[in-house]
C-alpha cells in the first residue's frame, strides 16, 4: 500500500486526463474508474491511475477547485533509469515535454540552468504542473516522481517550518537536502528555502519559498491523501494536521500552512473500487455528511445493515 498519495481535482475530465498521463509517462496505467452518484457535485468519477509507479488519485467534482502550481510534480529523468545514457534521459525528457506543453503553458521553458542541464516546468492543459529535470545520477537516488510543494504569499518563508512539522507528524520521515537563498536574489530573502527535500513514508516532496508575485496558493485542487490502516491511525492524522475545523468535509482537513490533506482508510477506497454500484451509492451517501471519517458506519453502509 502506498501511504501518500497525491490527489487531483478536475471538474468533468478526471478519466480523460488520467487517460492521457498514462499515455506520456512511463510504465503508467489506470487502475480502476468508479462512478460515485448524487452527490452535492452530482455524479463524479474517483480515478485510480499509476505513473511510473507513482500511485495517484483523481476525482471529477466540478468547477469548484482546479490544480495550480502551488503543488507540482517533480520529475527525475536520471540517466540510470534509461541504462545509464545521458543522450537517452534528454530525449525522454524532450519527449514528456512536448506531449504536455501541447494545449498547455510554459512557467520555466525547457531549457540549461545553473541546478540542470536540462529542466522545464510545463502547466499542462488540465492545469496540472510539471517540472521535468535531467537528473545527476550521480546523487542520492530519489524516485521518478515526488511532490512539489511551493509556499508564496503569506505562507512565503515558511517551508521550513513545514517540512519540520511535517517530519514530526509522521513516524517514518526522513530530511533531505536543503538549500538557502543566497544575498541578491531579491524578492527572496536570504536564508528562506530555495530549494529542500524530505520523504514522510514512502513519498519524497521538495518544498521551497517563492517572495515573487503569484495569483495563486495552495488549496483543494491538489490534496495529499493519508491512506491509514485503522480509526486509531485516521484519528492520529486528523488531530495532527487539521487546523481549520471549518474546512473539515469527508475526510478532507486544512493544515496550518494551507496544504490539504485526505485522512482516510485504505479500507474504503477497496469497497468502493470492488463494490457494486448500489454498495458504492450506500458508502458515498453515508460519507458525504461526515467531517473526519469514521470506518465502521461506512462498512456497515457497504454490507447494507
Amino acid at each position: 500500500m502506498q501511504k501518500i498519495v497525491p490527489h487531483l481535482w478536475f471538474d468533468k475530465e478526471a478519466a480523460e486526463a488520467a487517460e492521457f498521463y498514462a499515455s506520456v509517462f512511463p510504465e503508467s496505467r489506470v487502475t480502476s474508474i468508479t462512478r460515485m452518484e448524487d452527490t452535492p457535485s452530482g455524479d463524479c468519477d474517483m480515478v485510480l491511475f499509476e505513473l511510473w509507479g507513482q500511485k495517484f488519485m483523481a476525482i471529477s467534482a466540478g468547477p469548484i477547485f482546479k490544480p495550480n502550481p502551488s503543488i507540482s510534480f517533480m520529475v527525475n529523468f536520471d540517466p540510470l533509469l534509461f541504462g545509464g545514457s545521458q543522450e537517452s534521459a534528454r530525449a525522454k525528457i524532450d519527449e514528456v515535454w512536448n506531449k504536455l506543453i501541447n494545449g498547455g503553458s510554459a512557467l520555466m521553458p525547457i531549457d540549461e540552468y545553473p541546478f540542470s542541464k536540462r529542466y522545464g516546468w510545463v502547466q499542462d492543459k488540465y492545469g496540472v504542473s510539471w517540472q521535468l529535470i535531467l537528473t545527476n545520477p550521480e546523487g542520492e537516488p530519489r524516485p521518478p516522481i515526488i511532490n512539489s510543494l511551493m509556499f508564496v504569499g503569506d505562507r512565503c518563508g515558511k517551508a521550513e517550518e513545514a517540512i519540520n512539522f511535517y517530519c514530526s507528524v509522521f513516524k517514518n520521515a526522513k530530511l533531505g537536502s536543503l538549500h538557502r537563498y543566497p544575498e541578491g536574489m531579491t524578492p527572496d530573502k536570504p536564508g528562506t528555502v530555495m530549494f529542500a527535500d524530505f520523504k514522510l513514508e514512502d513519498s519524497w516532496f521538495t518544498a521551497m519559498d517563492s517572495a515573487h508575485e503569484h495569483k495563486f496558493s495552495f488549496d483543494e485542487g491538489v490534496s495529499i491523501v493519508v491512506n491509514c490502516e485503522d480509526q486509531q491511525e485516521l484519528d492520529y492524522f486528523s488531530q495532527k494536521l487539521s487546523a481549520v475545523p471549518e474546512a473539515e468535509q469527508c475526510g478532507w482537513i486544512k493544515d496550518k500552512f494551507g496544504v490539504s490533506w485526505q485522512i482516510s482508510p485504505i479500507i474504503v477506497e477497496e469497497m468502493m473500487v470492488n463494490g457494486t454500484q448500489e454498495q458504492v451509492n450506500r458508502i458515498t451517501q453515508a460519507l458525504l455528511p461526515m467531517k473526519r471519517l469514521e470506518i465502521a458506519p461506512l462498512v456497515k453502509a457497504f454490507e447494507g445493515k
